[in-house]
């Protein structure tokens, strides 16, 4: 006959439930060990919202430099940098008239579209790629009246806030995108999708459970369209300060040594070649990828390709929809007048000199670039290049989740 347990006493129970309790801790504790922090922080990145906040910026027309819709623009952007936690945000204020000369820092700009400088021949059907100036070709009255008044030269300004570092608030990265446009549309892609992707990096990593070891500094370029004025100005104002300390012993580091360049500009739009008529294909192609150009006539570029492979890297841990392609001709956009101080890189929807130039997006500076224009599929593509992002500059500054 077998012999029966006693009952349990209260205090058997309790140590049992100790035991129990302690066990399930640990194999929560190895559980937790086991999951990537950046993969949680790139989770935090949602495609309505990046789709919200491009439609945010559109609601300023197409944001052309010197009007009052550019500089609501930047107040606006200022406002949603202070609501994610950026309350160091700052202005740089620069003038800019048509007629001013090329700031230093920098080749001039290629206004020939068969003549990109650095960004490879242009290869089968070479479409109009000029900038619409007929308010005429906008058939909606509204968003017409809104983008009428004209450019006026004078004092501009364009925003920026920074993530300050924990362990190296002396070093930063730079990421970048220019919200101004021109060709009479909403500049949805060109660039309202690349300054909502900076947004997006700047909301997710200024939460205050985002630890970062190096410092992040998000800038939002104005003055792109005229010649990369805007980025010219941050480069001839504060190159120089990189690494100062102000005031000294005061662990204060208002311009932090460049690490590295991050820009964005056009993220949408991979829609192929054009066809023999020019036409292109409605939906965004099997094969489209985000495409990382450093530029290989850069002083730095050594430095670039490294960083251009790092983010490649990351596309492949982090994105969930498309791939990346590493390439040699980045041109004439906002990392230019940085990439022969520190290693630059741009990320595009499609190559900026054989591509892009050659009318692979037909609704560049054209009043079709308004976010009616793109489905969830081009959206997807922008928010694939801020996975991209996100992982790559997290692993890059360090980052990691207050426990």
């Amino acid at each position: 006959m077998t012999a029966l347990m006693p009952p349990p006493t209260i205090e058997s129970m309790k140590a049992l439930i100790a035991v129990l309790g302690l066990s399930l801790a640990a194999d929560v504790l190895a559980q937790t060990s086991a999951i990537d922090p950046i993969k949680i922080m790139v989770g935090r990145l949602e495609l309505e919202k990046y789709k919200s906040t491009i439609k945010g910026l559109t609601q300023f027309g197409d944001r052309r430099q010197g009007t009052d819709r550019n500089r609501a623009a930047i107040d606006w952007i200022e406002a949603q940098l202070r609501s994610y936690g950026c309350s160091n945000t700052r202005r740089l204020q620069y003038t800019y008239f048509p007629s001013d000369p090329l700031l230093p820092s920098g080749p001039p700009i290629a206004h020939d579209p068969n003549a990109a400088v650095g960004g490879g021949r242009y290869r089968g059907t070479t479409a109009h790629t000029g900038v619409n100036v007929d308010p005429l070709l906008q058939p909606d009255e509204k968003l017409r009246a809104l983008n009428a008044q004209a450019s006026v030269g004078g004092p501009r300004e364009e925003v920026y806030c920074t993530k300050i570092g924990t362990t190296h608030p002396e070093e930063m990265y730079i990421v970048g995108a220019h919200m101004d446009g021109h060709g009479w549309g909403e500049a949805a892609n060109d660039d309202g999708s690349g300054a909502a992707l900076v947004m997006e990096l700047a909301r997710v990593l200024a939460s205050p459970d985002v630890k970062t070891q190096r410092s992040i500094r998000f800038v939002l370029w104005n003055n792109e369209e005229t010649g990369l004025n805007g980025s010219r100005a941050y480069v001839t104002q504060r190159a120089a300060l990189q690494g100062k300390e102000e005031p000294a012993g005061s662990g204060q580091y208002p311009e932090p040594r460049w690490l590295g360049m991050i820009q964005y500009d056009m993220m949408l739009f991979d829609h192929g070649m054009p066809r023999a008529d020019g036409s292109v294909a409605k939906e965004q192609r099997p094969e489209a990828d985000i495409n990382i150009e450093f530029q290989s006539a850069a002083k730095l570029a050594d430095g670039a390709q490294k960083l251009a492979w790092a983010f490649y890297a990351a596309n492949e841990a982090y994105a969930t929809d498309y791939p990346a392609a590493v390439g040699p001709h980045m041109t004439n956009t906002d990392s230019t007048p940085f990439m022969d101080l520190v290693p630059a890189i741009s990320l595009r929807e499609n190559e900026r000199g054989r591509e892009i130039g050659a009318g692979w997006d037909p609704h560049w500076h054209q009043p079709t670039d308004l976010y009616s224009t793109f489905t969830d599929q081009d959206f997807k593509l922008g928010l694939n290049a801020a996975q991209t992002s996100l992982g790559a500059i997290a692993r890059l500054t360090g980052a990691s989740l207050a426990q």
